[in-house]
């Protein structure tokens, strides 16, 4: 799910010097999650850097809208990873419009300190480009589960008509998932994990993922 990484860049144009010895997130994502079928929205976001203690997220004009410190042993032994997600209003309760100015397309600077000090930096590009939900099928097969969608070659109706890349798909069954390239269709479920599956109705999630990191869910189910 986590396929695109962003460079970094100064942080002058902010006024917050950089040293030459400032350490490097080796990831710092900000993107969209879509779901088509609950129509709901939510900004997400991941980051990876070696041993800071505190961090921040600053929008592409100054603002500050996350702010993270550890303390106790966080604060002395540092963290490395950390991943969450806004909470996903649904578009009928709140416009999209509304949303997407809240969180307007640019550079968003990550900044924070490392346990010994030393500053540490990175940058995600958001983007409002958001692609459409997958049309899946699937079919059974003697023991073979199919879960199957068409490609994704545009923009949700409704949102941003900016042009759409898709990098991969993503298909989850519970606890199973799978990440496939652009170019895949379909995806047969292992038999090993078909065969732990009870009898009835069982949900899955397909995911199209833009090359901004922007995703669309689509949900559907199988019955064994």
């Amino acid at each position: 799910m986590r396929l695109i990484s962003f460079g970094l860049v100064a942080l002058s144009a902010l006024g917050l010097a950089v040293p030459g010895n400032a350490a490097k997130l080796s990831i710092s994502r900000i993107y969209i999650e879509y779901n088509s079928s609950a129509n709901d929205l939510g900004f997400h976001v991941s980051l990876d850097g070696e041993d800071w203690k505190s961090l921040k997220i600053l929008n592409p004009s100054g603002a500050s809208i996350f702010e993270v410190t550890g303390k106790g042993p966080y604060a002395q032994l540092g963290m490395t990873e950390l991943f969450f997600e806004g909470a996903e209003p649904s578009l009928d309760e709140v416009p999209l419009a509304q949303l997407l100015a809240k969180f307007p397309e640019g550079r968003y600077r990550f900044v924070g300190t490392t346990v010994a000090g030393t500053p540490i930096t990175g940058t995600g590009v958001l983007s409002h480009d958001v692609p459409a939900g997958p049309v899946v099928s699937t079919e059974i097969d003697g023991d073979d589960v199919i879960i199957r969608w068409e490609p994704v070659t545009g923009p949700l109706a409704g949102f941003p008509n900016g042009d759409i890349e898709i990098v991969g798909y993503q298909v989850l069954v519970d606890p199973f998932q799978v990440t496939l390239p652009a170019t895949a269709t379909q995806v047969t479920l292992p038999e090993e994990f078909v065969d732990s599956l009870g009898p009835g109705e069982h949900p899955f999630e397909v995911l199209a993922i833009e090359r901004s990191g922007n995703q669309t869910i689509t949900e559907g189910t199988f019955e064994l």
